[in-house]
């Protein structure tokens, strides 16, 4: 509990830091971010002049449709089964099926709570924290009468896509963050405390900072310096401020990272941590599940650009050099200095390289990608290894060590490679139509404050929703439940024969 305070405090303080500038002007927001609903059709006539109504209405590409479709299912397979998987090798045998069916129940559940509110409270217009409920259970995108689904908007002007594709796409991301923290109490946490606080966390953590980092009503409204204000202002807290974040550094990997290293404090230790083995039981399945991963990966970066164009080719090309570069900088510090490359070591350094590049993928170079990749092999090899015995939480799959150090150095380097000098690409001026170039210091400072924001609102968010937890149900089995293996004492089932 004393360093679960100290966390607390040092975060604390590093939010005062910042606060400083959450007061300052409003930047210039990112073009390449998620963008929320357009407008039904007869809503935008209804705003434009008299002259212009006559315009038709942007009608999505068919080839963009297709990509963001195949997009989703990349990362439903990288969910179930390639998270499922890749977890599942990790923990001990006693316990393999208990971990499947988390994470493959906490998918079914997010999914139906996106449905029901979860996408309405994200990409809708409410305030700079949370949206508000014109979409609950999506209502007003299907219109029985004439057959239509209405469209939502992407980066560029004029270009939409179907607003369900955009509903199941973002569906998705929601889903596998949730299922990511559950790695970080694995073993020997019960199985409905798990459910009960995955929709506690979703709830109010998830949609907030989702909200904040990607809402905003899309470009076509901005025409003048004057439209881009009205229409940044109506945008989330970070989007307001310029944080870049291409496809979830904030939003999914440090939002889950510190949300499961607090609940390894509150949780506590598994039996016998520290004393007895708990070596993985299947580093095959982890290869598998973590060869999964990078496969989907490609839909989750190279989707994120909503449209089949220049933009998700580079994301998607980031993605493949970043993981490689990882996954060979992770093994070569590993060999040097434990004497001997691993498996284990070489997919797991492939997803500190899939998670570091995954805010950065659309926007910085290809150059400045291999930097990301290779840095991030290092980072959390160090993160797994050295910050974990600093830390001293159980993190049973090390989920502060990957996500959490590589989330927090891929939305730094962000800020760094973005610009042209380094290969970056530069953020979207849609006022004049052109691409503009950014000034390194000035982003990277946007970076820490949407970094800042994100550990401490969810860290806060999941230290109350495990104690609403704990004072209802409890959070943790039994040490006789534990010692037996959570697949027999709460499934009832083994997942292999003796």
């Amino acid at each position: 509990m004393k360093k679960l305070l100290a966390l607390f405090t040092l975060l604390s303080v590093l939010c005062g830091l910042a606060a400083p500038a959450f007061a300052e002007a409003t930047a210039t927001p990112a073009a390449a971010v998620v963008t929320a609903a357009a407008p039904a059709p007869a809503a935008a006539d209804a705003a434009k002049p008299a002259e212009a109504a006559a315009t038709p209405a942007p009608t999505p590409n068919k080839g963009d449709t297709a990509w963001i479709l195949t997009s989703t299912l990349l990362i439903i397979m990288m969910s179930i089964p390639g998270l499922a998987l890749f977890y599942g090798g990790l923990v001990r045998s006693k316990n393999m099926l208990s971990i499947l069916m988390q994470v493959f129940s906490i998918f079914a559940l997010i999914i139906v709570l996106w449905a029901i509110y979860g996408y309405s409270l994200v990409f809708t217009e409410g305030n700079a924290f949370i949206g508000g409920f014109d979409r609950l259970f999506l209502k007003g995108i299907f219109d029985p009468a004439t057959g239509s689904v209405a469209n939502a908007a992407t980066f560029s002007k004029g270009v939409v896509i179907p607003e369900f594709a955009f509903v199941v796409f973002q569906a998705t991301f929601a889903a596998i963050t949730v299922a990511l923290v559950v790695g970080a109490f694995a073993e020997r946490m019960k199985f409905s405390a798990v459910l009960l606080f995955s929709a506690l966390w979703f709830t109010f953590s998830y949609l907030p900072i989702a909200h904040m980092v990607w809402f905003w009503t899309g470009p076509d409204a901005i025409k003048d310096a004057a439209t881009l204000a009205t229409e940044t202002a109506k945008g989330g807290w970070l989007f307001q401020k310029g944080a870049l974040d291409f496809a979830g550094g904030t939003v999914v990997h440090i939002n889950a990272a510190i949300a499961g290293l607090i609940g390894a404090y509150l949780v506590g230790k598994r039996v016998g941590y520290g004393k007895e083995a708990m070596a993985p039981h299947s580093l095959t399945m982890t290869m598998i599940g973590g060869s999964l991963l990078w496969v989907g990966w490609f839909g989750f970066n190279a989707g994120s650009a909503l449209e089949a164009a220049g933009t998700a080719t580079l994301a998607f090309v980031n993605t493949l050099n970043a993981t490689a570069a990882a996954a060979l900088t992770w093994t070569l510090a590993e060999w040097l200095l434990k004497g001997k490359p691993s498996v284990l070591g070489a997919v797991s350094g492939a997803v500190a390289g899939l998670v570091a590049i995954t805010p950065g993928c659309g926007w910085v170079g290809v150059g400045g990608g291999l930097v990301i990749g290779a840095l991030a092999g290092v980072a959390c090899f160090w993160g797994v290894t050295g910050l974990k015995k600093l830390l001293g939480a159980d993190d049973a799959l090390d989920v502060f060590g990957v996500h959490g150090v590589g989330g927090i150095l891929g939305a730094m380097l962000t800020g760094v490679f973005n610009t042209w000098d380094l290969g970056g690409t530069g953020i979207a001026d849609y006022v004049n139509n052109k691409i503009v170039d950014t000034e390194i210091g000035a982003q990277v400072w946007i970076q820490a404050q949407a970094v800042l924001t994100t550990l401490i609102w969810s860290g806060v968010v999941a230290f109350i929703c495990y104690k609403i937890v704990d004072l209802t149900i409890g959070l943790r089995v039994s040490e006789e439940a534990e010692r037996e293996g959570l697949d027999t004492t709460s499934h009832g089932e083994r997942a292999y024969s003796l």
